[in-house]
């Protein structure tokens, strides 16, 4: 049973508006990939609602959705915090979507999704937006070597953008995009093709991205993570 399906009965008595799922999915989505580990306390609400770019009482409100299923357990003065995953634990709609996308099914939708995102980006973007992005493309820059390490930093840069659109759906949308490349061939391809060279380059294009956003040139910007796709693709297509 998905996640929306199991909400179905608690959404009946009690109506849940779309930004509320769209943070609800978010949070289980991150509990499911493992990013929020079991007993782990979860990020504050304070933090959560600038993280996803909505108001606190939204946040609160996909809480409560969250614990009523058991899947957090919430202490006053402590915060929140991951339960077990049970049999009976209800399975996330994005993991099941994910597991079932072709490697093909994922660049269709990177291709229609990120150009647009970005431009969104671009335009919504606040200083403090900017200025998160930058400290994570700072960490990319750090990495030499490990490739593990810069997909998990890749992964917080495209994230920060998603939620730097304003539109806390689009931001789902893009969590269920990293689900599905860390369920797909594109981990496995990156461990062989991220060379420190590749890294490098990789470096360079995220420099160049941040640049044109931090600039507002929506056109710069734009072109610059199209040319990467068409990079990814290349690399796809030499796999296959």
């Amino acid at each position: 049973m998905s996640l929306a399906q199991s909400t179905a009965a608690f959404t009946a008595q009690t109506p849940m508006s779309a930004t509320v799922q769209a943070v609800v999915d978010t949070i289980f989505s991150r509990i499911r990939s493992g990013e929020y580990a079991v007993d782990e306390r979860l990020p504050s609400e304070r933090t959560l609602s600038s993280d996803l770019g909505v108001a606190r009482n939204t946040v609160r409100e996909a809480l409560e959705v969250l614990e009523s299923h058991g899947l957090i357990r919430r202490r006053a003065g402590s915060g929140s915090f991951v339960n077990p995953q049970t049999k009976g634990a209800p399975e996330s709609s994005h993991s099941e979507i994910a597991a079932s996308s072709s490697p093909l099914d994922l660049q269709v939708i990177r291709g229609i999704l990120e150009p647009d995102m970005v431009r969104l980006a671009v335009v919504n973007m606040t200083p403090r937006d900017i200025e998160a992005l930058g400290e994570i493309l700072s960490q990319i820059e750090a990495v030499q070597t490990d490739a593990d390490a810069f997909v998990r930093i890749e992964e917080a840069f495209y994230r920060r953008i998603a939620i730097g659109t304003g539109n806390p759906l689009i931001a789902g949308c893009y969590d269920l995009v990293i689900d599905a490349c860390r369920q797909s061939f594109r981990t496995a391809q990156l461990r062989r093709h991220l060379t420190p060279a590749r890294i490098e380059d990789y470096q360079r294009r995220y420099n160049s991205l941040f640049n044109a956003i931090a600039s507002r040139d929506t056109d710069a910007a734009v072109e610059y993570i199209k040319l990467h796709l068409i990079e990814e693709q290349r690399q796809l297509l030499q796999e296959c």
